[in-house]
């Protein structure tokens, strides 16, 4: 074999595992990587497969702290974040479930998450913080509540049901983060950013003492236009 063969093949070798990685950043990440933290790294819970009607999930267990998964080697700009999601509606404060993203580490990230304890509560004030974005360390819900109240945590018109799976989508473009849940055309939540952290990676979140499940996680970057920069198609 003369060396021009062995350059091409070589070349051919790296495109193919270029790509291959390029797919494993697109698309659906494999759940399962959680348990055995393979391509996941994983922080303060235990996570285990379930089948939930239908549903191929991953659980993660409850603990004191916040727990988080995020993908090992990954970085995230612009694009959009999907996920189906099952919480508790009891009891109260038992239920934090969400998606992380802005990933640095485990104390370092932004996230969504949803308290589906207040879905459906007759109690308007607690109805309102159905949803909420925190940017930690620095922009946690105690402070946001305190300094911006109203501004990062909402309700859910039409409340899902608190004991279903709900599904969530986040679309995240221009620092701007809008959340959707489940069919609806209009947003539930639309904030600034406040981490100004540029990339990171993108994972699930559950919060102090919280339970919860994932299934059908879908991460789709905006491409790049001709003009250079991103945009949703």
């Amino acid at each position: 074999m003369n060396l021009n063969v062995k350059f091409y093949m070589a070349s051919a070798a790296v495109l193919t595992a270029l790509f291959s990685a390029a797919a494993q950043n697109t698309g659906t990440p494999d759940l399962r990587g959680i348990q055995t933290q393979k391509g996941w790294k994983l922080a303060n819970r235990s996570v285990q497969m379930i089948d939930s009607v239908g549903k191929k999930a991953a659980h993660f267990d409850a603990r004191q702290g916040d727990g988080l998964a995020w993908l090992e080697g990954f970085s995230f700009s612009s694009g959009v974040i999907e996920c189906d999601i099952l919480g508790r509606s009891k009891p109260i404060q038992g239920s934090f479930v969400g998606i992380a993203f802005r990933v640095l580490n485990a104390d370092t990230f932004d996230a969504v998450y949803f308290r589906p304890f207040n879905f459906r509560s007759e109690d308007s004030t607690r109805r309102a913080h159905s949803v909420q974005y925190v940017s930690n360390p620095a922009w946690t819900w105690p402070i946001l509540r305190r300094d911006k109240p109203g501004q990062y945590e909402k309700p859910i018109e039409p409340p899902p049901d608190g004991d279903q799976w709900f599904h969530v989508r986040i679309v995240l473009e221009k620092s701007e983060v809008r959340v959707y849940v489940n069919d609806a055309k209009t947003p539930c939540l639309v904030v600034n950013e406040l981490g100004g952290v540029q990339g990171g990676s993108v994972g699930l979140f559950v919060g102090n003492g919280s339970p919860g499940a994932f299934a059908n996680f879908r991460v789709s970057p905006c491409p790049k236009t001709d003009h250079g920069d991103k945009r949703l198609q």
